[in-house]
Order: C-alpha cells, then structure tokens, then sequence
C-alpha cells in the first residue's frame, strides 16, 4: 500500500487487501451507479476530493478527463465522489466543458460512503484518497493525498498495470 503524504480522516479502517464496501450513489449524468454492479466487468478508481469549484479540485477532476483514454484502456472505471449535491456536481461539470465520468454525491446521508472508506475528514468534507479495486471487488491499492495537492496518476497507473498481469 501506497499512502502518499497522510491526511487525518475520522477512521481509518480499510487497507489494501481488503473487499471494498459496496454502495449506491446518484451521479450527475448517469442517475444512480451501485460499485457491486463492477465486479467481475470492470476494476474500479474511487477519486474522493474535498469539494467542488476548490482550486485544488478543479485541477484534479478536469486532469482525469485528459486521460481518460488510459482509464479505458485499463478496463477502468473511474468514479469522482464528494459530499457535494447533484445541482452543484452538474453546474460544475457543466462549468469544466462536461465530463465523460460521473460525479458521484454523497450529500445525504452526509458523507456515509466517506466514512464507510475511511476517507471522511473531520470538518465534513473527504480527504483527497484514490482507492483502486480490482474486478474482484478486492482493494489494491490506496494513495492518501494532502488537500494541497494532487493524487500521482502516474503511480496509480502502474498499479493498474499490475493487475493486468494477474
């Protein structure tokens, strides 16, 4: 396990190795979207970030856009999640030229997959953590970013490759 550069989260519970929780989300273009729905189709990115229109964010989120094509290529599916409200993710998907992923909301319950992932941090908001899961629905892999930064794609790339070789 790859944990970049801590950032406290309320637990802290799920490590590499582990069956990811499932769980259903509404997304911005694609209605509601439930992980089990993955397994044994596709491996899966989880990209939890703080909050939309934060400069930090708005780097992030439009950069997975600009290599999207990697994700694909890899039989990846990737899934943006914060606690932010659906007419928020579509005004800030709309604002960044549109996005080919979904937005994940986890507005209500307030952050209940964020805790669920351990990634839920103490003012209400998730770290910035990318969590990959294979198509066994197993985690193979989790990058712990500080808020000021950005997640390295070039690391979670090479941990998709791996799974290519299983």
């Amino acid at each position: 396990m790859k944990v970049a550069r801590e950032h406290k989260s309320e637990t802290e519970t799920l490590k590499v190795g582990d069956k990811a929780p499932d769980f259903t989300l509404p997304t911005h273009n694609e209605g509601e979207l439930n992980l089990a729905w993955y397994q044994g189709r596709k491996n899966v990115v989880l990209a939890f970030y703080p909050a939309d229109w934060t400069p930090v964010c708005a780097t992030q989120v439009p950069g997975y856009q600009a290599i999207i094509d990697e994700f694909e290529r890899y039989n990846t599916q990737l899934l943006c999640i914060s606690v932010d409200s659906i007419p928020c993710h579509i005004a800030w998907a709309k604002s960044l030229g549109g996005l080919s992923f979904p937005l994940m909301s986890d507005f209500f319950p307030h952050g209940e997959v964020c805790r669920k992932y351990g990634v839920m941090g103490s003012r209400g908001y998730p770290g910035r953590v990318v969590i990959l899961i294979d198509k066994q629905g197993i985690i193979r892999y989790i990058e712990n970013i500080n808020p000021a930064e950005l997640p390295d794609n070039e690391a979670l790339f090479r941990e998709l490759a791996k799974l290519q070789e299983l």
